[in-house]
């Protein structure tokens, strides 16, 4: 579970900061709240060195960084990036998409003083090179799984929710959100339809999600349902309510689909809540059927270089079915016998 930060632990720049990225830019809770997570560090890292604390000790993660104002940021010098960012890869293991972060955190705080607010005239983090990231392509369900883990939810029979939980799996698998944008979604987002619905992605930015038939015949069943007696005394406007007759959460979300993951038989092969958005994407793309600009759009990203690694993965479907031709193991000079 990722740690909560308190602003009161930082300076009145860096409140003032944060606030300016919520409030003018916009971005989520949780992504300021990993900035600040990201400058603490930064700045922990600054003071120990003055200081002469150990970075492996307790008294590391205990460094008050309140004292960390427009004075000391402004003598921080590209050097200091650098050997930060050599500490978070040597030191504490970070990874190309920490380190990332990292660099995005101290490069957002040096644009919003050197160029939005003018209160420093040099940004030492102008030049910073982002770490280049290990090439994976991303683990997603095959066609045959995905069809197994709707019927472990259609099949049972016994869960209150089933009806629930396989619209759910539906969108998932059909329409590539994110978990905590089908969380999110209330009852006066769903077009009467049901041809398209209103989620809110990264950056509190809404987009509209067109539904295909599966969609919709899942969600007319689930409305059913939901407007029934069975719900008569709700008041919660969201789409999807928990047992509690609430908004469900991500974490209940998540614990729903491991469990139908390991009915269906595939809990041991490591897929996640966010692997279904993977699985519905390349699923598109294979199809051959919609192009990555139009699949950027559906997905929510905001550069095409995010969605082309779908490209990629077609690429790499490619050159299995290459394998496969019962020409494949014939060599120049091997003859029958």
């Amino acid at each position: 579970m990722q740690e909560l930060i308190s602003h009161s632990e930082f300076s009145d720049l860096i409140r003032e900061y944060a606030s300016y990225k919520l409030t003018m830019q916009g971005c989520s809770q949780k992504t300021v709240q990993e900035y600040l997570l990201d400058l603490r560090t930064f700045f922990r890292f600054l003071l120990a060195r003055e200081q002469d604390i150990p970075f492996d000790s307790e008294a590391f993660s205990a460094i008050n960084v309140s004292s960390v104002g427009l004075e000391r940021i402004g003598r921080i010098t590209a050097d200091d990036i650098y050997e930060f960012l050599y500490y978070t890869n040597n030191h504490r293991g970070n990874q190309w998409a920490a380190r990332s972060r990292k660099i995005s955190a101290i490069r957002s705080l040096f644009k919003y003083l050197v160029s939005r607010m003018h209160y420093l005239d040099y940004n030492p983090a102008a030049h910073l090179d982002t770490p280049k990231p290990k090439k994976t392509l991303p683990k997603v369900l095959t066609l045959e799984e995905s069809v197994a883990l709707l019927d472990a939810v259609e099949n049972d029979r016994e869960s209150p929710f089933r009806l629930r939980n396989y619209a759910i799996l539906t969108l998932f698998l059909n329409c590539g959100m994110r978990v905590s944008e089908l969380a999110g979604i209330s009852l006066g987002d769903l077009d009467p339809q049901l041809r398209s619905l209103r989620v809110t992605g990264k950056g509190n930015k809404e987009r509209i999600v067109y539904l295909n038939d599966a969609c919709r015949a899942s969600l007319a069943d689930y409305l059913a349902e939901r407007k029934g007696p069975r719900y008569a005394s709700v008041k919660d406007k969201a789409l999807f309510l928990s047992r509690l007759e609430q908004r469900i959460s991500v974490k209940t979300i998540q614990a729903m689909v491991y469990k139908y993951l390991d009915v269906a038989g595939l809990g041991l092969k490591h897929y996640s809540v966010h692997k279904l958005r993977h699985t519905a994407a390349t699923l598109m793309y294979q199809s051959g059927q919609v192009d990555v600009r139009v699949l950027k759009e559906i997905l929510g990203h905001e550069q095409l270089n995010t969605t082309q690694i779908y490209t990629h993965i077609s690429n790499q479907n490619m050159e299995d079915a290459m394998s496969h031709n019962p020409l494949a193991d014939r060599k120049k000079g091997k003859k029958d016998s």
